[in-house]
């Protein structure tokens, strides 16, 4: 593929100022993250607080998603969004404040419970409103592969920076400079010329409108399908976040530093696989990318559950990291590309609550196993159930493509990207 269809959602302005921005926040964003986990090891030396505190950063998400979804979809998407990334800078800020006084477990709960309660209305603004940032609809499967090698660059280098930071200086710092980096992404979105978005639709009852969203994201098999897999995934397989900490300490008997190399391996593989999505020119065969990312996915898991080496562990981060962004990316650029815009933010906050508010249970229980038969013997059954998942959708995807085939057609007409709606009632993919 020519660099620049790689780069075509470039072409709009206002894209390139977001692009810009979050890439700095987003480094800040992962420091944090891995701060927080070393941090509650060192603080408890307990499994089961690395997953209380996964459960807190994201449980918000899965009650208040579907209502923020609401919110999305009758206000100012560009107001909102400034809104949640002040909020999430004065939150880091505070992490700060108490890392450089006084810090303990009950603290950092809480304060991972308030930046999952900003993500909970932060998650589907963003997913939201790419759509807006980009001059030509036909650009949108590029953007979203460029917002995934975005997220895994910041993936790449935020967990060995933090590594060093906290060796070196302490975790305060970790979280000043994440608080510091949310200054980019504001000034980012502050110097945007976005046009005037009127009143979308007639605005009825909120329960009402989030029962339509869910109703819209349920009959139509395809977006039902690909929310399944996404919440089942993330439910069983990114619980590993939460588990590394215990395998850098006391298997390979490192330091943040070691957490670090490992976290950002991870990182490795996501970058790569959000590249190999940005040079695809169609969703075509997106399915069976699913499957084999889910698949990669499940083997890194097994394998790094079983390695004892750091070597091989990093290789399998790799192929974790990589397997998951293809799973992820491409289930969210075939949602993005079946919705239409009036229902945007509310699908997308389902896909959100799929996707990020399922993961707190998982590191719940992970991390449960992991205390009482060991973190090996609970990534061992995250994969597994990451194999079952994909095997089934993988079998399903005759039903699928032949549900989705007519809306997708149509769609090859009037565009060279697929940017759809969905058909009236009674059409294929409805039941």
């Amino acid at each position: 593929m020519p660099p620049h269809r790689y780069l075509s959602a470039f072409s709009s302005r206002n894209y390139r100022l977001y692009f810009g921005g979050q890439v700095i926040s987003l480094i800040g964003t992962w420091m944090t993250q891995t701060t927080s986990l070393w941090l509650m090891y060192q603080l408890s030396a307990s499994p089961f607080l690395l997953g209380v505190v996964g459960f807190a950063s994201n449980i918000p998400i899965f009650f208040v998603a579907p209502f923020a979804g609401v919110w999305v979809d009758r206000v100012n998407r560009h107001r909102l969004l400034v809104g949640t990334q002040v909020l999430s800078m004065l939150q880091s800020l505070g992490l700060a404040a108490f890392a450089f006084t006084h810090i303990n477990a009950a603290i950092l709960i809480a304060m991972s419970l308030a930046q999952g309660l900003i993500n909970a209305f932060d998650m589907p603004v963003r997913q939201a409103i790419v759509v807006e940032f980009i001059e030509s609809k036909e650009h949108l499967g590029n953007a979203i592969a460029l917002n995934s090698s975005m997220f895994n660059l910041a993936r790449l280098l935020g967990p060995a920076i933090a590594g060093f930071v906290i060796a070196k200086v302490g975790s305060g710092y970790c979280y000043l400079i994440d608080g510091l980096s949310y200054l980019a992404v504001i000034a980012g979105l502050l110097m945007m010329r976005l046009t005037a978005q009127g009143h979308r639709r007639e605005k009825k009852h909120p329960l009402i409108e989030m029962r339509e969203g869910f109703h819209y994201a349920y009959r139509w098999v395809p977006i039902r399908a690909l929310m399944s897999v996404v919440a089942l995934i993330s439910f069983a397989g990114f619980s590993y976040t939460v588990l590394v900490p215990i395998f850098a300490q006391d298997v390979f008997h490192g330091d943040a530093r070691t957490l670090g190399w490992l976290m950002s391996a991870s990182g490795i593989g996501a970058l790569s696989g959000a590249i190999y999505l940005g040079t695809r020119a169609s969703i075509r065969g997106l399915g069976n990318v699913i499957t084999l990312g889910g698949m990669g996915m499940a083997v890194g898991l097994i394998g790094f559950a079983f390695s004892t080496r750091l070597a091989i562990s990093l290789v399998c981060m790799v192929l974790t990291g990589g397997g998951a962004v293809l799973l992820m990316a491409s289930c969210n650029t075939l949602v993005q590309s079946l919705i239409e815009d009036a229902k945007r933010g509310r699908v997308m906050s389902i896909f959100a609550m799929a996707f990020t508010g399922t993961m707190p249970v998982g590191s719940l229980v992970m991390g449960a196993l992991a205390g009482k038969f060991g973190a090996p013997i609970a990534l061992v059954i995250s994969g597994a159930i990451c194999a079952m998942v994909v095997s089934v959708f993988y079998l399903r995807l005759p039903q699928l493509r032949a549900a989705a085939a007519p809306l997708l057609a149509q769609t090859r007409a009037d565009a060279d990207e697929p940017l759809v709606v969905l058909p009236e009632k009674g059409s294929e993919g409805r039941e």
